[in-house]
Order: structure tokens, then C-alpha cells, then sequence
């Protein structure tokens, strides 16, 4: 299946959201420290409801620690900045689709790392600042899913 990564995530309900997603889904999700919040948070626990058992969530202590854990892992970084539509990658199962935080997307160091061809954007009107963090991963996700047949994990 599909691994979704949160490069420091700053709102808890997204989060959990995230979360029940995955679980239904069967994405493995990788939360990129510092977090905005604690995993024991009441909102994530809403957010989640309990869905928390149901999925695969692996924190890593900051961003070099993930990169080593997803080895030579396909990574796309999702972007307002991005070159390509999401539908356009040939998603393969075990590839990662990176975003970054509610408030500030991902560092320039982190999105200039990856070639155009892995910077990718969800279509938006011309004037349109972003979507809600979690509305994009399922955009993002059930896209790369779908391009599979709908595997199952």
C-alpha cells in the first residue's frame, strides 16, 4: 500500500482525521516531529474516534530519521508549488506522498530537494490560497489507491 507523511503537523483534528483515513484506506502514516500537538490530545482522539487501533502510524523524530526509514521509497512531495497534477504520476504501491504542515506547507529546503516531476499540486482555481489538510491527503491517497485497483494492503 501507499505511505502518507505529515512533515510536522500542527492541528490535532487533522491529524486524527489523517488517522481514521488511513484506516480505511490502509495507507501506513508517518508523522514528522516536532508535532503541534500531543497524540493524547482530546481533539485527535475526536478526530480519530477509534480508529487510532485500526492504523499504521510510525513517528519519526524529525525529518533526516524519516528519510532513512523510507530507504529508496518513491517520494512525492505535495505542493501548492508543484509542477504536475496529482493524477499524473504512475503511483506505484510503496510509494510516499509527503505534506507539509496546516500552516506553512513544506520548508523550501524540503520541496526544492525533489525534482519537478515529484513536486505535485491538486488543481485549484487560480486565486485559491489551499485545501484543508486532510481533504487533500484523501484527494492525493484514494487517486494513487484507484490507479492500483483498489489493492487491498
Amino acid at each position: 500500500m501507499f505511505h502518507i507523511a505529515l512533515h510536522e503537523p500542527q492541528i490535532a483534528p487533522n491529524t486524527g482525521n489523517a488517522i481514521r483515513l488511513c484506516s480505511n484506506n490502509g495507507c501506513h502514516l508517518h508523522l514528522i516531529e516536532p508535532l503541534g500537538f500531543s497524540m493524547e490530545e482530546k481533539q485527535l482522539r475526536r478526530a480519530s474516534l477509534d480508529y487510532r487501533d485500526l492504523a499504521n502510524v510510525s513517528i519519526h523524530k524529525d525529518y533526516a530519521s524519516f528519510l532513512e526509514a523510507m530507504g529508496d521509497r518513491n517520494i512525492y512531495a505535495l505542493t501548492t508549488k508543484g509542477s504536475r497534477p496529482h493524477h499524473e504520476p504512475n503511483y506505484q504501491p510503496g510509494d510516499v506522498l509527503l505534506f507539509g504542515s496546516e500552516t506553512s506547507g513544506l520548508p523550501d529546503d524540503v520541496r526544492n530537494s525533489f525534482d519537478a516531476d515529484h513536486r505535485i499540486r491538486i488543481p485549484m482555481l487560480p486565486d485559491a490560497r489551499s485545501l484543508n489538510l486532510s481533504n487533500s491527503i484523501a484527494i492525493v491517497s484514494y487517486e494513487a489507491w484507484r490507479q492500483t485497483g483498489f489493492l487491498l494492503p
